[in-house]
């Protein structure tokens, strides 16, 4: 049903690309500096978001695919550039010693747990890096001989599963991660060795 899914390629992908902070972690981290509450809600909305992307990636690729099915080519080629792209960014930004951008990202004001959930969702729902990783990515980990409705259902809940895995980690160790990421030296090597791991899973999963 699920024909021949490239896990691993995939998984590696998903967890770079989960590690790189974007605005979700800032978000996420910067309410659970001043409440572990609300980093708890805002991580809960972040995540809830992902189903936003899910179901209309599910959707549209599928009626796509099956519709068009040398647009799959196009699809993993615009994927791997996508990776590509997030590689070169993060070895560019660690080369300029700069925060990162999504800094500018400011916490929400914790007047309630529905207020931080709330912000959560919009935050990732209008977030374009989490869209392009639902068009992208997803579909390069797929089997085009195979049906592309069960095997996006599963990639993306795969996906939802790994970042609500990842706020578990996250929101108990914020003050240490954000200590340790706050200081020049290892967080240019952390996000060269993203940026390097991205543009091998591009090649990676553009060949598979």
């Amino acid at each position: 049903m699920w024909g021949d899914i490239h896990w691993g390629s995939f998984l590696v992908a998903i967890v770079v690309i989960l590690v790189v902070p974007g605005p979700d972690f800032v978000l996420v981290t910067s309410n659970a500096v001043v409440d572990r509450r609300a980093g708890w809600w805002t991580a809960a909305g972040c995540t809830s978001g992902l189903l936003v992307h899910a179901v209309a990636a599910t959707a549209g690729l599928s009626a796509v695919l099956v519709a068009m099915p040398a647009a799959f080519v196009v699809v993993k080629v615009l994927g791997a550039a996508y990776l590509v792209y997030l590689g070169i960014s993060s070895i560019v930004k660690a080369g300029r010693g700069a925060a990162p951008e999504e800094s500018a990202a400011a916490p929400v004001t914790v007047r309630s747990p529905w207020a931080a959930f709330v912000r959560g969702v919009a935050n990732n729902v209008l977030n374009p890096k989490v869209m392009l990783l639902f068009l992208t990515v997803v579909p390069q980990a797929m089997d085009p001989a195979a049906d592309p409705v069960p095997q996006a259902m599963v990639l993306s809940a795969t996906v939802i599963g790994l970042f609500g895995l990842f706020w578990v980690l996250v929101v108990p160790s914020v003050r240490l991660l954000t200590g340790w990421l706050s200081r020049p030296r290892p967080r240019r090597l952390f996000e060269r060795g993203c940026g390097a791991a991205l543009i091998a899973m591009a090649a990676t999963l553009a060949t598979a």
